[in-house]
């Protein structure tokens, strides 16, 4: 049995917080992109515009039915072939991100809204607002609030999936995992330094997300 010698992944600490910015510099990126587009996607749902319904439900169907991989693999290789440029991995990891992210963020979006009083648009709509103003200055604002929790979990799933961006050679955390593991030839300690740099960042996002939902709720 070979003994572990976590001694060996030092030489490459930096390799692994490099790893560690650059997965978060995608999910924060990602997550900006998946907001954009989920808002639009979100509401769109919820259009009584039917072809418009359509587009943003088949949209959301597509992402939530389909692996990440196959779509960042889609981004990377299929398109270039239609595009007839190459995407770099950087932009490509970001937008299949952002993209799925969408999808989800569709869902909360439409949540986040039904569960604010219809009374509330009534209310706005009697003073004269139109349904955009109304949605605008009084819906979002209220359903934003209701949208962090499952927000915050968004951001903490696209941090642990930007790992998939290994697979187009792009070299975030589980990147440099793999090649301390190749340089060293002892696979195990490498992927437990990953492992563990992914748990000190999921912990740590959940803990500012707790903080700020206590925040707001304390000022409800």
């Amino acid at each position: 049995m070979t003994n572990l010698d976590f001694t060996i992944v030092l030489p490459y600490i930096n390799l692994f917080f490099r790893g560690a910015l650059t997965a978060v510099e995608i999910t924060l990126l990602a997550v900006l992109i998946g907001i954009f587009i989920g808002t639009f996607v979100g509401m769109g749902k919820m259009s009584r515009v039917l072809i418009l319904k359509l587009i943003c439900s088949t949209y959301v169907e597509i992402i939530r039915g389909t692996p990440l991989l196959v779509q960042l693999l889609i981004f990377y290789f299929g398109l270039p072939q239609i595009l007839g440029f190459t995407i770099p991995e950087f932009p490509a990891a970001v937008l299949a991100l952002g993209i799925n992210s969408g999808g989800y963020v569709a869902e909360i979006v439409r949540g986040g809204i039904l569960a604010v009083d219809r009374g509330q648009m009534e209310a706005a709509r009697s003073l004269g607002m139109s349904h955009a103003q109304a949605m605008r200055y009084i819906i979002l604002p209220q359903a934003f609030k209701k949208m962090i929790p499952p927000l915050g979990n968004e951001f903490v799933t696209l941090l642990k999936n930007s790992s998939l961006a290994t697979t187009i050679g792009f070299q975030e955390l589980t990147r440099a995992a793999q090649i301390v593991a190749g340089s060293t030839y002892r696979p195990f300690e490498p992927y437990i330094t990953a492992a563990a740099f992914y748990l000190i960042m999921t912990l740590g996002f959940s803990w500012i997300l707790g903080v700020l939902e206590r925040r707001l709720a304390a000022g409800d």
